[in-house]
Order: C-alpha cells, then structure tokens, then sequence
C-alpha cells in the first residue's frame, strides 16, 4: 500500500457519504443543505500546497458542492455523473495522468469501477461492505467525520511531503 501512495499526483473523492455523512437535509423550501468536516478541508488545503492535486467526481448535481468545491480551490468538479468512469478517464487525458496515479475514495457501488482502477483506493468506514475486498484501506473515521482528513494525512506521509506542509504551523511558535 505505502509503495502505491508514493506516485499519487491526484485525490478524486466522491461527495455524499466521503465529504459528508450522506445525509441530505432539506428545508421546508426544498433548499438542500450538507455539513462538511473543517478537518477534511484543511487536509484538502495541505495537499493542495504540497502540490497534490484534489477533484471530485459525484452522482448528485448541488450548488452546495460547487460552493464548497469553490472555497477549497478544488477545480475539478464533475457533477450529475451516474457512470463514474467516463468522467474519470476525462479527467486522466486532461490531466495527462495514468491510473497508478490517481488515489480515489468512495463509499457505495457507483464507485467500484473507479476504485478497481486506480493507484490508491479507500473507501470510508461507513462505506457498503462490498467495497472493502476491493479497496487498498479503509478509514478508521467515517464519511463526513475526518476519513479524507485522514487520508490526506497519509498521503503526506507517505510521499515525504508531511515535514514540509507542516512546517508553517511550527514557525514562530514557542
């Protein structure tokens, strides 16, 4: 596994049950609403600055990913996707990228073509049971409640890149 994370140059995660808990609240105008972990967003961050590249590829088409998406500087953003695999292959011609390249978390069956491909695959604690014989690891944390956070942390790790992105937190400290 740590052998797999060295190469990764891009995150794609999905969004209901990864970034969230997979809940979907509605007020009693229809508006949707979804809580996301700071934790996971400063991960996010971290990986961004190291130069890790960060995308989403989600089922569900909602403004309050895209404005998520667009606080965290994630660009790649595909929405709507009911095959996930084609957006995927999308994404690596653009990218100029191969699978060996790309780590992916998921939590449902819409995401097994995509995890059975690329260099890393996670799936979140939470996620259907029928993922885990298929992924690299599965987070001690839940969707929505620090399991990105936690991979982006390994993968800091794991490509010699976690000294250097925390490095800023230590400046000037006493």
């Amino acid at each position: 596994m740590k052998e797999n994370l060295r190469g990764i140059r891009l995150l794609l995660l999905d969004v209901d049950g990864v970034l969230t808990d997979g809940r979907i609240i509605y007020d009693a105008n229809g508006v949707e609403s979804k809580a996301f972990d700071v934790k996971d967003g400063h991960g996010i961050k971290m990986l961004q600055r190291a130069g890790i590249q960060v995308g989403i590829i989600t089922g569900r088409q909602s403004p309050v990913v895209a404005f998520r998406a667009r606080e965290l500087g994630i660009d790649l953003v595909i929405q709507g996707a009911k095959k996930k695999l084609p957006p995927y292959e999308t994404i690596l011609r653009e990218q100029g990228l191969a699978d060996h390249q790309v780590a992916y978390v998921g939590d449902d069956l819409i995401d097994l073509p995509i995890l059975r491909r690329v260099g890393f695959s996670a799936t979140v604690a939470d996620g259907v049971e029928e993922l885990r014989e298929y992924v690299d690891y599965v987070t001690r944390r839940s969707g929505g409640r620090g399991a990105v956070r936690e991979i982006c942390d390994m993968l800091l790790r794991e490509t010699g890149l976690w000294k250097s992105s925390v490095a800023r937190y230590y400046e000037n400290s006493d």
